[in-house]
């Protein structure tokens, strides 16, 4: 087995990360600049935090291209607010084009022919065309750099869960019916079309 340190450039370490933590679930976030204009920015090292508070978390990397920090991340800690939205394998193509590098201000959601729709409890817009959206209140942030490659963690607690009704069946969401995506290395993706089943050993389960 090769044996690597991790105290070398932050690309190597980068691909470690993304070529072993696989399938990686997408955020897309969405926000809104100071301007009031939208901003849509996908994120896959995603994760959830707790139940009960619902909280999820993403960690956008400092940009290695300019080694500022993100618009996301920006607008959050700005703004205290954020949507993110769960990607299908349908609209993945128009989730890649929100990747790209914009200008401050330019629309993510117009770019990449995505339709806003209002948030109910905050102002962020949710995309129309995601088939579940989580409205979030800023709740925590860790950083850890301010250097290209350097990751932080926020945290969102979220206030209000829609889902379309197509894919929701007896209290739960059918996986199939989603048909959700997930990141791999460079420019892999997932497709997420095949489950398996193993009972799980616990004495209590909430879903079977």
């Amino acid at each position: 087995m090769l044996s690597f340190d991790t105290n070398g450039e932050f690309s190597q370490n980068y691909k470690f990360l993304i070529g072993s933590i696989l399938p990686r679930p997408i955020a897309v976030v969405s926000t809104l600049n100071n301007d009031g204009t939208n901003n849509v920015a996908p994120f896959s090292f995603f994760t959830a935090v707790s139940a009960k508070p619902m909280i999820v978390a993403f960690s956008p990397l400092i940009r290695s291209s300019t080694g500022e920090m993100k618009d996301t991340a920006k607008n959050i800690l700005n703004n205290k607010e954020f949507v993110i939205n769960i990607v299908s394998q349908e609209i993945a193509e128009k989730v890649n084009l929100t990747s790209t590098e914009l200008d401050y201000g330019q629309d993510e959601f117009e770019f990449a022919g995505l339709t806003p729709l209002d948030s109910e409890l905050i102002g962020p817009k949710r995309i129309k065309e995601s088939l579940i959206h989580f409205e979030c209140k800023y709740r925590d942030h860790l950083s850890y750099g301010d250097q290209p490659g350097c990751g932080q963690i926020i945290t969102g607690e979220v206030i209000k869960v829609h889902v379309d009704e197509s894919i929701y069946e007896n209290g739960r969401i059918n996986t199939q019916k989603l048909n959700p995506v997930g990141r791999g290395a460079g420019n892999d993706w997932f497709k997420c079309d095949s489950t398996f089943t193993m009972e799980r050993l616990m004495k209590a389960q909430i879903q079977k």
